[in-house]
């Protein structure tokens, strides 16, 4: 006795066309012949998930069936048939499935793949800009190696006053159609190379592929703010594409130099400014830049200490599509004096001398823990 078409699929009779369609691409997957090609049996159990999945899914087949069985669809000799001719051992009907599945050999995809495949290439340029021109931006003029679309015979590869002609083998599809087994498999055609046009004059300027190669020059704006390690895309301005089909798109990697004076992190800029031992402990004030090349002064409170930092609001880079700007930080470092002549020695001796006698500075508290450390260990 036949298994019902329920069984074969493995859902219950009261299956949902969602269900009868994913219990369908499991089986399908399951027991397709090239996936199982040690498999004899594999065929067979195929072509009966989709039989049983062509009568399930449609409404009128599934009602007949349900309420005759097989013999809904059994006629004289033994094959199937059925409301509006039944199951005959085709695919039709399963094309987007099967595409879904397997890929654009079994239907409609193969003529939107040819034409994506056509596409021209993208190109990468790399590109350098120095941290002024990312806080402000600049429009740069870029030369840019490549193919393009050749002139002469504006992209057909066919010299001028001709034009391509329909390939015979394909018809113009750019695909043949070859049986394989109950199932049939679309392939590049081999006599125009997927391209559905065979070019019998080619274009003297391009050898027929309706491309040159050639280097132009694009002026290209970039944005203030940009950070290092983003990218611009200019939409077809890559590579030309064959036969007059779309270019490519064109992507520039922006890197930024490092700079002698600020440091970037993210909108905001860190600055080292080393100040003399004397301007830090007496006090005063220094003059910074901001990355705009403005100038600003910052007053420094007696007895600064390297590493205090100072901040200035909306003076670090410009943000990216934004209005606003990143913040300046300003990190002191405090400059120990060198090569000291005898009359700075002498001073600074005396002021040794003088120098928190009691201790109550933070080196002279270090200095007596360091006393009462040693006297501990009886050293």
């Amino acid at each position: 006795m036949a298994r019902s078409y329920y069984e074969v699929l493995g859902v219950e009779h009261n299956a949902s066309d969602e269900a009868l369609k994913k219990a369908f691409r499991k089986q399908a997957m399951a027991n397709h012949p090239d996936r199982n090609p040690d498999d004899a049996q594999a065929e067979a159990r195929f072509k009966a998930v989709s039989e049983a999945y062509e009568v399930l899914k449609d409404s009128e087949k599934r009602a007949a069936y349900d309420a005759m069985g097989h013999e809904a669809y059994t006629r004289n000799g033994g094959q199937r048939a059925g409301p509006r001719g039944g199951f005959q051992g085709g695919f039709e009907g399963f094309g987007d499935i099967f595409e879904e599945m397997f890929g654009s050999a079994f239907g409609g995809g193969a003529a939107r793949s040819r034409r994506s495949a056509a596409r021209g290439s993208d190109v990468r340029l790399d590109y350098a800009i120095r941290l002024e021109e990312a806080h402000e931006g600049k429009t740069v003029e870029l030369r840019v190696p490549g193919s393009q679309t050749c002139e002469t015979c504006n992209g057909s590869g066919a010299a001028p006053g001709t034009q391509p002609v329909t390939c015979s083998t394909c018809g113009g599809r750019g695909k043949i159609r070859s049986q394989q087994g109950f199932f049939s498999i679309e392939r590049s055609c081999p006599t125009c190379g997927g391209r559905g046009e065979i070019i019998e004059t080619p274009c003297a300027t391009c050898k027929g592929s309706g491309r040159v190669t050639k280097e132009r020059t694009l002026s290209v704006h970039i944005p203030a703010g940009v950070e290092d390690g983003m990218r611009i895309r200019l939409s077809g301005e890559g590579e030309a594409g064959p036969g007059g089909a779309p270019a490519g798109d064109l992507y520039i990697f922006l890197s930024i130099k490092p700079h002698d004076l600020f440091e970037r992190e993210g909108p905001n800029l860190q600055l080292n400014a080393t100040v003399p031992m004397t301007l830090a402990a007496l006090g005063g004030s220094i003059e910074v830049p901001s990355v705009d090349g403005n100038r600003h002064r910052i007053r420094l409170p007696a007895g600064t200490q390297s590493g205090q930092t100072f901040r200035l609001r909306g003076q670090g880079m410009a943000v990216y599509k934004a209005s606003q700007r990143g913040d300046l930080f300003v990190e002191v470092s405090v400059e120990t004096p060198r090569n000291l002549n005898e009359t700075q020695k002498e001073l600074l001796e005396q002021f040794a001398g003088s120098y928190d006698a009691e201790g109550a500075s933070k080196a002279g508290k270090f200095m007596n823990r360091v006393k009462d450390f040693f006297r501990q260990a009886g050293k």
